[in-house]
């Protein structure tokens, strides 16, 4: 009876001191899985754009140390309340260029300047807000060039009436950030109604340019849609 006791004791310690070994084992895996992975941020699920994230949109996925780069967003509250510029798939490593929180604000050194009307010369009847445009500055007896080298977002394009110029059911942003350019090209044509406003992002030194360029009524400004405003529409369809 004795010696069933002593043989059962000896199976129970070895199983025990098995159990302990794996348990050891499965622990230093899980730290060397830490040192050599970082836990980046993904969507659970394939958002769309031009939607907002929450937190319960997102969650952590382990990638491995040297796949990992700067443009990678390491922690939940980096994304949440952000708006997605392009679609996201599922456990996709969320970039920093992908989403934005205020798309049209002005960035740290711009402020949003409306444009006297008796500035403009002419306005492509394709801007939208979110656009790049190109400033020219054109008058009579004057040489024509380019104002600035840089593109300038625009914030917003109103009518007589304040309204934003758009495709009220097929919005122009939506289309551009899915990256749809047959829908966005069907939501300029089809808006109704003239641009009498236009904002624009500048720097303090652009609108002072600007100002002193167009105050005494000879020179005025055209304001021309620029193809690079298409490059998120293009990289949101690339595959």
């Amino acid at each position: 009876m004795n010696k069933k006791r002593n043989i059962g004791i000896s199976i129970a310690a070895s199983l025990m001191s098995a159990a302990l070994v794996y348990g050891l084992f499965q622990l230093q895996q899980l730290q060397l899985e830490k040192e050599e992975t970082i836990a980046v941020v993904v969507p659970k699920r394939f958002i769309e754009a031009g939607k907002r994230l929450e937190a319960s949109d997102l969650t952590y996925r382990r990638m491995p140390r040297e796949a990992v780069d700067g443009s990678m967003l390491l922690q939940l509250n980096q994304a949440e309340g952000m708006e997605t510029i392009v679609p996201l798939g599922t456990n996709e490593p969320i970039l920093v260029w992908k989403i934005n929180r205020f798309r049209l604000l002005p960035a740290s050194s711009e402020s949003t300047f409306q444009i006297p009307r008796e500035y403009i010369r002419s306005i492509s009847n394709g801007i939208r807000a979110g656009d790049k445009v190109s400033i020219y500055v054109s008058g009579e007896g004057q040489p024509s060039g380019r104002l600035f080298e840089k593109l300038v977002t625009v914030a917003s394009v109103k009518s007589s009436g304040n309204v934003e110029i758009d495709d009220a059911q097929d919005p122009n942003l939506l289309s551009l950030a899915d990256g749809d350019l047959e829908r966005m090209y069907a939501s300029r044509r089809d808006a109704n109604g003239m641009i009498d406003y236009i904002n624009l992002n500048l720097s303090e030194e652009q609108w002072l340019q600007i100002d002193s360029y167009c105050k005494d009524g000879v020179r005025k400004l055209v304001i021309a849609f620029s193809p690079e405003s298409l490059s998120v529409a293009s990289e949101g369809a690339a595959p």
